[in-house]
């Protein structure tokens, strides 16, 4: 089959014919028809994160946000038939034995297998995975529609969850790129007030258009003091890689609001204790989702709540397509096909 390989951190990927996985009892095989691209492939890419990198699986497959259709399954699925469109998202495997697993945070699982990191992921014609941790895709929504919904959405998705927005409550979105446009849509979902703040107008036309009651281009405006002045919100998703946006983001929170920390920085973030000490505001990260976050996610999606904004490009372009991530220049996800 065709594959994207990642050999060595910091350089391209190199399309190669490899071998077809082989499938266990408990695997399916899936025939991948659209995986999207992460910031985070490009992190894992690089090896920007000290922390994934003695774990990162090389040779290595990358993709994380997969959707395909089963073509083979192991003797011990029942869960999954042939032909079954389903997706496979970061987490890739959980034990379901350890704490967080029986406490309901299987994203956390301490045992956890990772789509595209220690396993090989979707950038390739086939993916293998275990037929309990892929999912199916309802009907009515494309395999290119459901792909990224598998990371970015399923992210923005149990961060907003944790903030426990209500209706009416005002909360900001920094960077409207593969993950913030989705979480412009979930936000208006859930009744809150939306502002998104980016660096391109472009985007935050898009915002708009999604549902965003005001935009603000943080390389032109003082948004710190546009969102004081209304009286801060009471949550601050983070979407944007960086830095810049978690410095402008946390002075916009308002006491006992919620910072949202879901963009990663390859560089650590820091706030002043005093100012988090005077105004309670709490700091909450998120990661990915879980099952039962995904299912919701889908659900969403399948009734018209939801769109991904994407573009389709075959998988020999994706060098070219990390280059326009890193530049910045794309706006919604980018859809790898492998056919």
């Amino acid at each position: 089959m065709k594959a994207a390989i990642l050999r060595e951190f910091r350089t391209p990927l190199e399309i190669e014919d490899v071998a077809r996985p082989t499938i266990d009892a408990h695997e399916v095989l899936i025939e991948v028809e659209a995986c999207g691209v992460c910031h985070s492939d490009l992190h894992v890419a690089n090896g920007d994160w000290p922390q994934i990198v003695p774990i990162t699986k090389r040779p290595l497959i990358l993709g994380h946000e997969v959707a395909g259709c089963v073509v083979e399954k192991g003797d011990a699925v029942d869960n999954l038939q042939v032909g079954d469109r389903v997706g496979v998202p970061w987490v890739h495997w959980t034990c379901g034995a350890c704490d967080f697993c029986r406490e309901g945070n299987e994203n956390l699982c301490t045992k956890q297998k990772i789509t595209g990191v220690t396993a090989d992921g979707g950038y390739a014609e086939f993916v293998k995975a275990p037929a309990t941790h892929a999912l199916k895709i309802p009907e009515g929504l494309s395999s290119v529609d459901a792909a990224p919904l598998f990371c970015a959405g399923v992210t923005v998705y149990r961060a907003l969850q944790h903030a426990k927005i209500h209706a009416g409550q005002r909360l900001a979105i920094f960077g409207v790129g593969g993950l913030g446009h989705l979480a412009v849509q979930i936000g208006k979902e859930l009744g809150a007030i939306v502002t998104a703040v980016d660096i391109s107008d472009d985007k935050l036309a898009h915002a708009r258009s999604l549902g965003a009651s005001a935009t603000f281009n943080a390389a032109t405006s003082n948004v710190v003091k546009e969102l004081r002045r209304l009286g801060g919100v009471h949550a601050a998703l983070v979407t944007s890689a960086a830095k810049a946006a978690y410095d402008s983001a946390f002075p916009c929170v308002r006491p006992t609001g919620t910072l949202l920390v879901v963009g990663l920085p390859s560089e650590s973030i820091c706030f002043p204790p005093i100012m988090m000490a005077a105004t309670e505001v709490r700091v909450q990260a998120s990661s990915v989702g879980t099952r039962s976050d995904m299912r919701k996610v889908l659900e969403m999606a399948a009734a018209g709540k939801l769109r991904c904004e994407v573009t389709e490009q075959p998988l020999s372009q994706v060098n070219e397509v990390f280059s326009e991530l890193r530049a910045g220049s794309i706006t919604g996800r980018v859809v790898l096909r492998p056919h």
